[in-house]
């Protein structure tokens, strides 16, 4: 068998673009992504620090409901739930007072005037993290229920006594439909890129919904002053700027996880991604720099796989034209299975269920189209509020 090369044939430029790409995604398959795929969870250290837990709210009676009972109901001997009440107007106000009054270990801050300003959590957030009793803190939304009475015990059971950072996994409910599968798989996405990151001593996120750091951390950092003008980043932007590789632990957990309840809606989805992506840009220059080369390697690598099948052959084989699409095929199936093993094994250590992730793809596909136009539209025309 004899193979002769096509130097000057687009074919072939196609065809070396081809191969770096899935070079690339092999790379970021099994030497990054593969920290979380076949993490092994550390043993028990049993510490029993006191913590206060921390949630803002507003307007958020109806789902208060549902978080306060599973939080105060957490196996843990020494904790308080610090609630902001962010100048709620529907009974949110008048349901935590009553509470307050009949539980001790609920520590209600009650904001009455509204800062017109300030933009977002972070304010109400500041007010809640000064009045917390406890140096080791634990967040998460109005919106989540923590799904077992284990969570903050699992939670600070992460820390070591070099740490002042943890960030975990923040799920969304499932729900039917195709949008509810898109977020959760978006989500599961995002949470491999940040938590192997982690894994790898590259902290640069959290998600508010089910993150820990340290009171002293947050003062010692000043806070939310460096980016207050953002409206978003109380979660993402400060992990940003205070993590390390020597302070961050992770949380990584199939059954101890704090749920929350996912947009209904096309419309408010594309907002929330809209935020988030603004904020990205404001990451360090090495870590978007990671996520970029990820972000272009998935750009370039269906386009020419698929370009590779209409395009004429980039070399030729004595033995038939068919083996050169049999060679692209195998290439093809190789990064399939790699991609189903670590996206599989992956959601399985976070306790994702029912994504369907045979077809991870045609995910793919839609998301490598969705996060560069949104990327685009957010970078270039700033969400409201900004």
């Amino acid at each position: 068998m004899s193979i002769s090369f096509n130097f000057n044939q687009l074919s072939f430029i196609v065809l070396v673009a081809f191969v770096v790409a899935w070079l690339v995604q092999m790379l970021y398959h099994w030497v990054l992504f593969r920290r979380l795929a076949f993490y092994k969870k550390k043993e028990k250290n049993g510490r029993l620090e006191p913590v206060s837990v921390i949630v803002c709210a507003r307007d958020s009676y109806e789902y208060l409901l549902d978080l306060i009972p599973a939080v105060l109901s957490q196996d843990y001997p020494d904790f308080e739930l610090v609630i902001v009440n962010d100048c709620s107007q529907d009974n949110t106000e008048e349901y935590l007072k009553d509470l307050a009054r009949n539980n001790p270990k609920i520590n209600l801050v009650n904001l009455k005037q509204n800062l017109n300003f300030f933009h977002g959590k972070k304010f109400p957030l500041s007010m809640g993290i000064k009045s917390a009793k406890h140096d080791l803190l634990l967040l998460t939304d109005a919106d989540c229920v923590p799904n077992t009475n284990q969570w903050i015990k699992e939670m600070v059971d992460a820390y070591n006594d070099n740490t002042e950072i943890v960030v975990a996994y923040g799920p969304y409910f499932e729900r039917k439909g195709l949008l509810n599968k898109l977020i959760r798989f978006d989500t599961l996405y995002i949470a491999m890129q940040y938590l192997s990151l982690a894994l790898a001593k590259k902290p640069y996120m959290g998600v508010g919904r089910n993150l820990s750091y340290r009171k002293s951390t947050f003062m010692k950092n000043k806070g939310f002053t460096s980016h207050y003008n953002i409206p978003s980043g109380d979660d993402d932007l400060f992990i940003s700027q205070v993590a390390n590789k020597n302070n961050t632990n992770v949380f990584i957990d199939a059954v101890n996880r704090v749920e929350s309840e996912p947009k209904r809606s096309w419309a408010t989805w594309i907002r929330q991604k809209r935020r988030h992506y603004s904020t990205g840009i404001q990451y360090k220059s090495n870590i978007n720099r990671i996520l970029g080369i990820l972000l272009g390697s998935r750009l370039l690598y269906y386009p020419t796989l698929i370009a590779l099948f209409f395009l004429p052959a980039a070399f030729e084989i004595s033995l038939g034209r068919i083996y050169y699409f049999i060679i692209i095929g195998l290439f093809a199936s190789l990064h399939y299975v790699t991609q189903f093993i670590i996206y599989h094994k992956s959601a399985k250590q976070l306790g994702e269920k029912h994504l369907g992730l045979i077809f991870t793809p045609i995910y793919d596909c839609f998301f490598m189209i969705f996060t560069t136009v949104i990327g685009f539209w957010s970078t270039f025309f700033k969400p409201k509020g900004w």
